[in-house]
């Protein structure tokens, strides 16, 4: 409810904007696009509106009790699915939420039985909302949410029979999956927007990748809470055989051509930099911690891994816990916060080289010069030196673009793009946007990379089997 009138606020907040600055909204605007985070489970009663539990969080581990079970059970145990989702069992997919919710609940048992139950991640609960809720809300996902929940068969973009009867899912309770770029529906009175049409859906990831205009053989880092790296494998599903996920990039129209991706995902990244702040009040503001870093630099040997709830990509070990290594009595926080910014940076250096792995040489595009360009978006990326490291790490390029808030203008693309606003080829034309980005180039060595790299590895090791130390 919370997040339903979050929607309420901001959507009334950016029409007054809008006009303030000159724009007439009545008749200028067109259409709306939505993206949300993904995997975040809900369900709520069809005849009440009301959610029957809270969310489940994409990071909330409660289900890893039903991980472990449906491991030992299944043949195939940790990647039973992998064949028609592209996803491992973890924590992280909605699917385990959802059971989780059936077998805790009371209220979600009871409104399953009586078929008053639906279920959602964030884009259906705001769609079925903005379009009626109980008075004929549209009760849809699109492509990329739905192929984040385990349920759906990545080929035939259709929830997966077999897969439901296993989890023992009824399929009653599922949205229909459109693709991400056509008329879902309109806006219903009582919204800022009424009568407006809704015809743009993307996860988060999958909205940056679209803003950030990534063809086939392209990749983009996201920088958030988390950290989110997809390369675009065109019409191809790649299963991946070093950690990674395969999943959908983006479908722009009922008969569009599907868009496949590899995708790493990265818990902890930017809500490291929340928790110095918050939990150990090294920083005040977020943005504070470039200041401090540049005080020292390099790490002074410490390493830190913010497995704070477990290992995503590559690693996939929910037992890690944190660890920060190679502390000396000449440590500073300084050092402290250097060695914060670098483990977002080797975290996705991780992912990479396992993208580089699977996609193999054909698989990407680089440039004149032979070097992939890795392209960035999210909060984070305004802290140069994070980008710089970022490079360094790397040994490739880094391009930031002017604006780093991709993630909304994906949507707004997918919108515009199902009324005719603008077309394919204007949303590609990525030539424009390079002219006005930043570009930050390697200037560490090779050899000192290649050290930085093993101790990193070192330091993940170190975070295994951490998960029941005695409290």
């Amino acid at each position: 409810m919370e997040i339903l009138e979050s929607v309420r606020v901001c959507t009334a907040k950016a029409m007054d904007k809008a006009t303030a600055d000159g724009h007439n909204v009545d008749s200028g605007l067109k259409a709306i696009g939505l993206t949300n985070q993904r995997e975040t489970t809900l369900l709520w009663s069809k005849s009440t509106g009301l959610p029957l539990y809270n969310a489940i969080v994409w990071m909330d581990v409660r289900t890893s009790s039903i991980c472990r079970k449906l491991e030992k059970e299944l043949p195939g145990g940790r990647t039973h699915f992998v064949e028609v989702c592209g996803l491992p069992i973890s924590t992280y997919f909605s699917a385990l939420k959802l059971l989780w919710l059936m077998e805790n609940v009371d209220a979600v048992k009871e409104a399953v039985k009586a078929g008053d139950a639906l279920f959602g991640t964030i884009d259906t609960w705001l769609i079925w909302n903005l379009t009626g809720g109980i008075n004929g809300g549209i009760h849809a996902t699109d492509v990329s949410n739905a192929s984040r929940t385990m349920l759906m068969n990545l080929k035939t973009l259709d929830w997966d029979k077999p897969t439901l009867k296993t989890l023992g899912i009824p399929a009653e309770i599922l949205p229909k999956i459109v693709s991400n770029s056509e008329l879902i529906g309109k806006f219903s009175k009582g919204w800022a927007v009424s009568g407006v049409p809704i015809s743009g859906c993307l996860g988060d990831q999958h909205a940056a990748m679209l803003g950030q205009s990534c063809r086939k053989g392209e990749a983009k880092s996201t920088y958030g809470t988390g950290a989110f790296i997809l390369l675009n494998t065109g019409e191809e599903i790649i299963q991946s055989k070093h950690g990674l996920l395969s999943t959908l990039a983006f479908k722009l129209g009922p008969k569009a051509p599907t868009n496949y991706a590899l995708e790493g995902s990265i818990a902890i990244a930017g809500a490291a930099v929340q928790w110095l702040r918050d939990s150990l009040g090294i920083i005040s503001s977020a943005s504070e911690i470039e200041e401090l870093a540049l005080k020292v630099e390099s790490c002074g040997g410490v390493y830190f891994v913010p497995a704070f709830n477990g290992l995503f990509a590559p690693w996939w070990r929910d037992d890690a816990r944190g660890v920060c290594i190679g502390i000396t009595r000449f440590t500073s926080k300084a050092h402290i916060a250097r060695a914060v910014l670098e483990s977002m940076c080797f975290q996705v250096k991780d992912v990479l080289d396992s993208m580089h792995k699977d996609a193999g040489e054909g698989g990407e595009v680089k440039n004149e010069k032979g070097e992939f360009l890795l392209r960035v978006d999210g909060g984070a990326t305004v802290n140069s030196l994070l980008m710089q490291i970022q490079a360094d790490l790397l040994g490739s390029p880094v391009e930031r673009p002017a604006d780093i808030e991709t993630t909304a203008l994906g949507a707004a693309y997918a919108a515009g793009l199902a009324v005719g606003f603008w077309t394919e080829d204007e949303i590609f034309a990525s030539e424009e946007k390079l002219k006005t980005a930043t570009i930050f180039r390697s200037t560490l060595n090779e050899e000192l990379r290649k050290k930085k790299v093993e101790s990193w590895c070192k330091a993940v090791s170190r975070t295994f089997d951490l998960a029941d130390l005695s409290l």
